[in-house]
């Protein structure tokens, strides 16, 4: 069952320094805000939706984009160079492309017999010789009128990308679980990546278009998780045409409401047309992803949740169905 939120409008409300959670639990009265019975936001005349609106006096953009091109990518890479370099160019960013394979690592076989040098040595060639074909295609993409430059090792590629994650405002790469099942080596494991690189990952769909126009949803839970991925997304969802803030929780109160009645005015005043919704459903992932394609998002911004067993990171329920969703585009932080 669905149900609307109260807007929570253009909200103007500070609590002083010393305000406590019981006090800050007042509710504005209508005279306070300008619709609150609307459950739609939309900034007042003359406000921006431009990739320049200011908070705190800081531009909202991306500097430097850091694209991954999985070495053992099902098909033609093209898509993603294509939609990476057309990205870059929207925010005028640095566009890093990236790409690193391993060679097999010496192992013996039952006799006792292990790898020989040459078998290593013409696999090696091969990866090189791939990586080159690769860089080639990427500059071709990437031409004369965007700022780019070309990262490529021979060594354990999730490894390498997270390291070089301290480049990047932000990092694109393609979802290729089944290459990443077969040969870790050659693809990046996508889990590692999102919990582990400190910096917002947005898993780009093989459909996606050169920039995000249509509808997005925020996946919004009150943790720092969400709240980091809200605020990395933002560049992104100043381009979509509305922006769904939704929570699935079948206990919602009105500490859930003012949540995200918080999150949407946050959105508003960015100059984002945004909406919120309450699904009061047991079955998180699934009402999440019926809803994303109910309102046709083609971005899903969400936080990113793991946790470490036996040195092997393990996906919240949420995370882990978003990310074998190939319907949209995910963008999430950790």
């Amino acid at each position: 069952m669905m149900t609307n939120l109260l807007s929570a409008g253009a909200a103007n409300i500070s609590f002083g320094a010393n305000t406590s959670r019981s006090a800050a639990k007042k509710r504005c009265t209508p005279t306070e805000l300008p619709s609150l019975r609307s459950r739609d936001y939309w900034p007042g005349p003359g406000t921006s939706r431009t990739t320049q609106s200011q908070y705190g006096g800081t531009a909202v953009s991306y500097k430097t984009i850091l694209a991954n091109f999985n070495f053992d990518f099902n098909g033609s890479a093209a898509a993603l160079m294509d939609f990476s370099v057309n990205l870059a160019g929207h925010f005028n960013a640095h566009l890093v492309g990236f790409c690193a394979a391993d060679i097999t690592t010496p192992v013996g076989t039952p006799d006792g017999i292990m790898i020989d040098g040459e078998t290593m040595r013409r696999e090696r060639e091969d990866v090189e010789t791939r990586l080159t074909k690769l860089h080639h295609e990427f500059d071709a993409f990437a031409g004369t009128t965007t700022s780019h430059e070309w990262r490529e090792a021979v060594v354990n590629p999730t490894r390498l990308l997270i390291e070089s994650a301290r480049v990047a405002d932000l990092i694109v790469t393609g979802n290729n679980n089944s290459s990443e099942l077969i040969r870790p080596n050659r693809s990046i494991n996508l889990g590692d990546l999102v919990l582990q690189a400190g910096r917002p990952i947005l898993v780009a769909t093989q459909s996606a278009k050169r920039i995000f126009a249509s509808p997005a949803l925020v996946a919004w839970k009150d943790t720092r998780e969400a709240r980091r991925a809200v605020a990395d997304a933002l560049p992104l969802l100043l381009q979509a045409s509305q922006v769904s803030v939704v929570t699935i929780n079948r206990d919602a109160d009105m500490l859930t409401q003012e949540s995200i009645d918080d999150v949407t005015a946050f959105l508003l005043r960015h100059g984002i047309k945004a909406r919120s919704e309450i699904i009061k459903d047991k079955h998180e992932s699934e009402s999440l992803i019926s809803f994303a394609r109910q309102v046709n998002a083609e971005l899903v911004v969400s936080g990113a949740y793991g946790h470490s067993r036996l040195k092997e990171l393990i996906f919240g329920g949420v995370t882990r169905s978003l990310l074998n969703e190939d319907g949209f585009s995910r963008f999430m932080s950790s």
